[in-house]
């Protein structure tokens, strides 16, 4: 057995393992239905992570073996679009389902749209193999005529894909995405929101029972490129996103039968006032299809974005200092260090959410991916390290924390925050080290390990204090109104990423040494300017801290 599929075997043994000893230890703590919706986020998020793992490497992979082909900076504006509109769309979800559909009808139309994605992208790839095997048939047909046979069978340019080929391939392409990003708008906002109706303001299991549904989430995202990446990879592109669909057709499957029980009590029901509101649910299901082909422009024509998201920003924060001036100065002030640290949060986004666009292909074509020796990986299985070191380190910062500041030396939010921005950039740097040690233009495994280990402890230090941060630090009347900035720093950041991802774009005839000088050089930058905003977060941080008023 190869090696990829033997680790692919051993995570999933671990994680059922270790997924039924923490069942077993909250059984009694906490209500069933936590464990349920745990597992259907788990199945969710492992089929968003698998097309994510894949969607580079597809994109830019040869047609002869079921990819498009496309060049990296088209590829890198794709990847980018797809997103900013994944974080985008819960914006209206979460919306739609407060008003008329209820968390319940909200998850499994989101589930069922995004497995339609996968399936969609599933078949789209079998049709560009198939699209390739019979140009090349066409072009073998051909050179026999003129007595070439022999030379038609060997070379890959005598069997062009047509055009209308390739426009077939690009309707699957953009649908399956489209339908991933609405999907995930109606899905990802409601299954957490669902999971706080079973805890009352003020419960002392709260925390916990995010703990164990955010492991679900890092669950999901670890053992998907091990098993969608893997099978992607080694099989054939259609059948790794074709697994990505069946993980979440097993979480609808895991949900409906949730919803059968009963467990879900009344929480997941539509609003009392659902009838009341302008717009029906049967005109939202409808209307969901008119989207479908928007969201499918945003992508293709990306470009778009760029100023639907620039414009978007600068009116956002704009917005957000003019809306200040509405509360008095503790409250404004508050405010104030939202907008400071929203500005500081889409830089760490836009440089962290490289690993699945610039870093992924980086892992492609610089990195030797035998790992100590031991085992080779493919390239996509990388993408399961960020999540590893999640479950591993997460509890540690967690403790860490709590007795930093039962010793009263806790560090501010701002400090923490620039402590991410530097571990991020110093990540980024790591990979010189890196090139010191490269043959051929192929770096050691370890290097990137410790890249993402680097980054994930900047991940710790910055990501799960901003959301506390926002519901601590906005009034109480615009705090949800304020988490949908905030989440807008993240769509801003995966478009904005784009630019910089195309940096690293190389000619298809470039070396690995060439390759290798390109990437880093790009990195290096990052790396210094990442470093660069720590530093001047951690100038800035007496300010803030002042102007936080005691909040911690």
């Amino acid at each position: 057995m190869r090696d990829e599929y033997q680790i692919m075997l051993f995570a999933w043994v671990l994680v059922s393992i270790w997924v039924g000893v923490v069942f077993l230890l909250n059984r009694r703590t906490h209500p069933s239905a936590l464990f349920l919706l745990f597992l259907v986020e788990l199945w969710e998020r492992f089929s968003y992570y698998g097309m994510r793992a894949l969607l580079m490497l597809y994109l830019t992979s040869m047609t002869m073996t079921g990819g498009f082909g496309i060049p990296e900076n088209l590829a890198y504006g794709i990847y980018a679009a797809y997103g900013a509109l994944v974080y985008l769309t819960p914006l209206a979800g979460g919306y739609l389902a407060d008003k008329v559909l209820g968390f319940r009808k909200s998850i499994i139309w989101g589930a069922l749209l995004m497995a339609a994605g996968q399936f969609t992208l599933s078949a789209g790839s079998g049709e560009a193999m198939m699209s390739h095997i019979e140009a090349k048939e066409r072009a073998a047909a051909t050179a026999a005529v003129a007595g070439e046979v022999a030379e038609a069978s060997v070379r890959p340019t005598d069997s062009p894909v047509t055009e209308s080929d390739t426009q077939n391939n690009k309707l699957f392409l953009y649908t399956g995405l489209a339908l991933l990003v609405i999907g995930n708008g109606f899905f990802k906002p409601n299954i957490s929101s669902l999971v706080g109706k079973y805890y009352h303001e003020g419960d002392s299991r709260r925390d916990g029972a995010f703990t164990i549904f955010y492991m679900g989430i890092n669950i999901g995202a670890f053992l998907t490129p091990l098993t969608c990446g893997t099978i992607g990879e080694i099989e054939g592109w259609r059948y790794g996103f074709l697994c990505a669909g069946i993980g979440m057709m097993l979480g609808l499957g895991i949900f409906l039968a949730t919803v059968r029980s009963g467990i879900l009590q009344h929480h997941a029901d539509p609003p009392a006032t659902a009838s009341q509101f302008w717009l029906p649910a049967p005109l939202i299901y409808l209307g969901t299809f008119l989207v479908i082909p928007v969201a499918g422009l945003l992508i293709h024509y990306n470009d778009v974005m760029d100023y639907i998201l620039g414009v978007v920003g600068i009116g956002a924060v704009a917005y957000i200092l003019y809306m200040s001036f509405q509360y008095g100065i503790v409250e404004r002030q508050r405010i104030w260090v939202i907008a400071v640290l929203l500005i500081f949060t889409a830089v760490f986004w836009t440089f962290f959410e490289l690993a699945g666009s610039a870093l992924n292909l980086f892992t492609e074509r610089n990195v030797n991916r035998n790992v100590f020796g031991l085992v080779t990986l493919t390239t996509s299985n990388f993408q399961a390290v960020n999540a590893f070191y999640i479950m591993l380190f997460a509890p540690i910062f967690s403790f860490m924390w709590v007795k930093l500041a039962n010793n009263k030396m806790e560090p501010s939010a701002p400090v923490k925050f620039a402590m991410g921005l530097l571990l991020l950039g110093t990540g980024f740097l790591v990979l010189n080290l890196g090139k010191a040690a490269a043959v051929n233009g192929l770096m050691p495994a370890m290097f990137l390990l410790l890249l993402y280990l680097l980054h994930t402890l900047g991940e710790l230090s910055l990501s799960p204090v901003g959301l506390s941060l926002v519901t601590k630090l906005a009034p109480a009347k615009i705090v949800g109104f304020m988490m949908g900035f905030w989440f807008l720093s993240s769509a801003i950041a995966h478009q904005a990423g784009k630019w910089i991802a195309s940096e690293t774009a190389a000619d298809k005839d470039a070396t690995p040494e060439q390759t290798l000088d390109l990437a880093l050089g790009v990195f290096n930058d990052v790396g210094l300017f990442a470093i660069g905003s720590g530093v001047l977060l951690l100038l800035l941080s007496p300010v803030l801290k002042k102007w936080m008023h005691g909040v911690k």
